[in-house]
């Protein structure tokens, strides 16, 4: 298994610099073909004086040429000469950005995009919303926060849960994991689930070993905050990657009380590959 087609997806208006970079390295990695993806739905106008309204539609649609033509530029620039081919896609939809580039996903092993930070603005009609996009994609999705332009593969965590997402996920990974220095499977669970979680994870080193991939097993007790206790023990081991199902509990549940996916959307302090 290998990544012989990446896609990444652009926001329109914000530097994309460190993305585009990743995937460069990737691309060169993976000798891939790249698809460079980016959508804009037009200003939605509900009053206001007929002219003006239609004066700033205008300026919008222009507005969204220039930011689409730039992001096309940028992808050309950064990736020229590490894939194996280029090819771009944009569109503007009066639709879900998520449903399209979902479906244009299609044509690729691999989603590379930013996530949605806390703080930033969640304007949808220049920005995927990621959560949507992960439900319904169907392909690993690679989340790289801002200010990270090297995907450093020397340390990985996989968080393991028994769950279908997270099975897929460790699939999903499995070029990335052949390329890393070191791999930790990790297993948050409750101490009454520690025998099983150590037989779980067994199982899971074991198959990985026969994939060519040495990776060592870890089961941690449970304090009550998986999602934070993931991430330390991803810091402490220098990860540059984690690896995690997504939405293992309803989308729901993780936006009301907190949820590893959660934390990888809204608090990322590192790349993640994702699968739902």
């Amino acid at each position: 298994m290998t990544y012989s087609t990446l896609m990444v997806h652009l926001s329109l208006g914000i530097p994309n610099e460190g993305l585009l970079h990743i995937t460069a390295d990737l691309a060169e990695r993976f000798n891939a073909h790249v698809i460079g993806i980016a959508a804009s739905q037009p200003l939605q106008i509900t009053y206001g004086d007929g002219f003006m309204a239609g004066d700033l539609y205008e300026q919008d649609c222009l507005e969204m040429k220039r930011e689409t033509s730039e992001a096309e530029a940028s992808f050309r620039a950064v990736l020229h000469g590490m894939a194996s081919r280029l090819e771009w896609r944009s569109k503007v939809l009066d639709t879900s950005l998520a449903a399209y580039v979902a479906e244009q996903a299609r044509a690729a092993d691999l989603l590379i995009i930013s996530p949605e930070e806390e703080g930033v603005t969640r304007d949808f009609s220049r920005r995927v919303n990621v959560g949507d996009l992960v439900m319904h994609v169907a392909r690993p999705v690679l989340l790289v926060p801002s200010g990270v332009n090297q995907l450093d593969l020397r340390s990985v965590v996989v968080g393991w849960k028994e769950t279908l997402e997270t099975r897929r996920a460790i699939c999903d990974a499995l070029p990335m994991l052949k390329k890393a220095g070191h791999v930790t499977v990790v297993e948050i669970c409750a101490i009454a689930d520690i025998a099983a979680a150590n037989d779980r994870l067994k199982d899971v080193v074991a198959w990985l070993g026969r994939h060519g991939i040495a990776a060592e097993a870890m089961s941690v007790l449970s304090q009550g905050n998986d999602a934070a206790e993931l991430d330390a023990i991803a810091q402490q081991r220098n990860a540059g990657l984690l690896v995690a199902g997504a939405y293992g509990h309803s989308r729901l549940r993780e936006w009301a009380l907190g949820g590893v996916t959660r934390n990888l959307m809204l608090h990322p302090a590192r790349c993640s590959l994702v699968s739902h």
